[in-house]
């Protein structure tokens, strides 16, 4: 099953849940990161600061002719913690997913493109991993944008994983380029929260639009 055929599963899931009890959870395998569900306690449920949106760029519907991102579809919005380990623990993490696909999570009403507003001075820090390697990090990602752990955290607008051939990429998109200050603290602290070791770039968006190849304009 695929991830868009998953997520409509689970909505329909969630709705019926919603009418026989909407604040009992279930136990399940969760990281300790954010805060977990419990085996019949009823508690309210955990909101985060923003809503999130999970968005899907299906390889089966890309075209050679299509214009960029016209296949890409938002596929769930979250607005609680449990909602998100609810969908995290039943698709397909990036190892599993076929080649060519970008699954993305963007602050509600922010899409995962160069000419959504929001995101149209920004840039991205990216990380690459060998194929079938970032799960680990695509997760910690995850639950440092829902968290709110960025210091500049009103920058950050979602994070993407592009799954190739040969290599899997997650980057971290923030609003303003120009900000070196906001955009050095982000970088730093996700090579913290990852773990990572190498050199990480930023590319501004601006130019990654010019040409292919665009290079870093700031390093940690």
């Amino acid at each position: 099953m695929g991830v868009e055929e998953n997520l409509k599963s689970l909505s329909t899931k969630e709705e019926e849940n919603k009418n026989r009890n909407p604040n009992l959870k279930e136990e399940g395998d969760y990281d300790t990161t954010l805060p977990s569900p419990k085996k019949g306690i009823m508690e309210q449920p955990h909101q985060p600061e923003h809503l999130w949106t999970f968005w899907f760029d299906n390889p089966s519907a890309k075209s050679k002719h299509a214009t960029w991102g016209s296949s890409m579809r938002a596929i769930y919005t979250f607005s609680t913690v449990e909602q998100f380990w609810s969908l995290y623990n039943n698709i397909h993490h990036p190892s599993k997913l076929a080649v060519g696909a970008d699954f993305h999570c963007f602050k509600y009403k922010i899409e995962p493109k160069w000419e959504d507003p929001v995101c149209a001075n920004g840039g991205k820090w990216s990380v690459t991993f060998h194929r079938g390697k970032s799960d680990r990090c695509w997760l910690y990602t995850l639950l440092a944008l829902i968290g709110e752990q960025f210091r500049y955290g009103d920058e950050i607008c979602g994070a993407v994983v592009n799954v190739r051939g040969r290599q899997e990429k997650i980057a971290l998109w923030t609003k303003n380029a120009t900000n070196e200050t906001a955009q050095i603290s982000i970088g730093k602290q996700w090579k913290e929260l990852l773990g990572h070791k190498e050199t990480i770039g930023f590319i501004f968006h601006e130019d990654a639009k010019r040409e292919r190849g665009a290079k870093n304009r700031y390093t940690v």
